[in-house]
């Protein structure tokens, strides 16, 4: 029995994909072991086609479906990422089974970061000489943005000596360079307890110790208490409380999600409704001296630096981006300083 069309169309985008996945880890193989990067981004819907992004996690591949535009029935859609995934295994000698392909679909709310299976597939990859947990079969990210790993290099370099405070810091990721980089004290906010947790696991998997506090015990503790802590909190809360209590940080980090409706929070954050309070409660907080890096993965985001009179506003995008996310990238990235 001849091939269907779609059969044989699902064999030449297979085969497109191995041809693009060959050359591409051919590439990043060499700058990754030159580098010590052992998570790299290693496609995202180079061919229109076949609308995957694939991450390489040490000797893993894991990665996403995107979601179509058009309906596709659910069998036809399993066997072609079935080929798929075989494309990429031939393409970057990576088992069948240590490739983890999820569907993702554009994100509202905290449901890019729910749970959507409960395999708990972990593996520690290496970057800058750290080590990082990822989590390559039960959410849609692993645990470890990529695209930000030349900014988390930036922050290690300007850290020794200084307080820092990373809000919204998911699994802690900069307050890791941070402590490898010196920093006197890190602050690390999220609401999630599970994200804490990981975060920890982060630090001691690094020899950092660090503990987990509420904000009520923060606000009483001061500077007092272990240079490390992890906070559960709502960040726009902690910034007002910070603020009255008239703490400053040298360097902060505000990496918010683009949106969120978490039933935690006291209401809803749109950061393009939002950034404006969060960057200016973040300065308030800023000693003389200090850097705040804000980021954001809003789509088609601009900022004007004359909406932030009295400091240095500085486009950080092309300086922060690696070999792997070139051309690729739709994050934005800024310092903010004072004028001298």
């Amino acid at each position: 029995m001849p091939d269907s069309p779609a059969d044989t169309k699902t064999a030449l985008q297979a085969e497109m994909l191995y041809n693009r996945l060959t050359k591409r880890f051919r590439h990043l193989r060499k700058w990754a072991r030159r580098t010590g990067t052992g998570a790299y981004r290693l496609y995202d819907r180079d061919i229109p086609e076949i609308p995957l992004v694939l991450d390489v996690y040490g000797e893993n591949l894991a990665g996403a479906l995107y979601k179509r535009p058009y309906e596709k029935d659910p069998q036809e859609e399993a066997l072609w990422l079935a080929a798929m995934a075989a494309a990429a295994s031939r393409a970057a000698d990576i088992p069948e089974d240590s490739i983890f392909i999820k569907q993702r679909e554009r994100q509202r709310g905290k449901s890019q970061y729910e749970r959507i299976q409960a395999q708990g597939v972990f593996r520690d990859v290496s970057e800058g000489g750290l080590l990082f947990r990822v989590n390559l079969s039960d959410y849609l990210d692993t645990g470890l943005f990529l695209d930000h790993r030349k900014t988390r290099s930036m922050v290690r370099d300007t850290a020794a000596g200084k307080r820092v405070l990373n809000l919204f810091c998911y699994t802690a990721s900069f307050s890791v360079y941070a402590a490898a980089g010196g920093a006197a004290g890190i602050d690390s906010v999220d609401l999630s307890n599970t994200y804490l947790d990981w975060g920890m696991v982060n630090f001691k998997l690094n020899g950092f110790d660090a503990e987990k506090i509420t904000p009520e015990q923060f606000t009483a503790a001061g500077r007092r208490g272990k240079p490390y802590r992890f906070i559960r909190g709502d960040g726009i809360r902690f910034l007002r409380e910070a603020a009255a209590a008239g703490l400053r940080w040298d360097l902060i980090i505000l990496d918010p999600p683009t949106f969120s409706n978490s039933k935690k929070m006291s209401g809803t954050l749109d950061i393009r409704r939002d950034y404006r309070e969060l960057t200016d409660r973040c300065l308030t907080l800023l000693s003389p001296a200090g850097t705040l890096w804000f980021s954001t993965n809003a789509r088609n985001f601009t900022l004007d630096p004359g909406d932030f009179p009295g400091f240095t506003v500085r486009d950080m995008k092309k300086a922060t981006l690696d070999e792997d996310f070139r051309g690729k990238s739709h994050r934005s990235c800024y310092t903010f300083t004072y004028e001298v």
